[in-house]
């Protein structure tokens, strides 16, 4: 996995965490790869892959059952989705609206694109 500088690398653990959860490749109430698991597969200190898994526990996402490890929640698909969708229209929706703006894009312009067509 590539870090970007600009976030911190635990919330970046979490966005996958989150993303293997909304692609369904970690299923509910299924058990997660271990904090040490994480840490070795994406060389980080474990104390920064425990911090997301905490942030994920937190948000009631996944859970973990003392000595067996960490699962995906009952209702975490929901959870995650709500919370990616959360963040979504607070922080990445009103810059991407600001930049389609500033290059006189419209919505209609950006579905083009988003289907393979640099034609506007």
């Amino acid at each position: 996995m590539q870090f970007n500088t600009n976030k911190a690398i635990y919330l970046q653990i979490a966005d996958l965490f989150c993303e293997n959860i909304l692609l369904k490749k970690w299923k509910e109430n299924e058990r997660i790869p271990s904090v040490r698991e994480i840490a070795v597969d994406l060389e980080v200190n474990p104390n920064t892959a425990l911090r997301s898994f905490l942030l994920l526990e937190e948000k009631e996402i996944i859970y973990n059952k003392r000595g067996v490890g960490y699962f995906v929640s009952e209702g975490g698909y929901n959870k995650t989705l709500a919370l990616k969708e959360e963040f979504f229209i607070n922080n990445d929706l009103p810059e991407l609206m600001k930049t389609l703006n500033l290059l006189s894009l419209t919505i209609a312009d950006l579905e083009k694109l988003s289907k393979g067509s640099k034609k506007f």
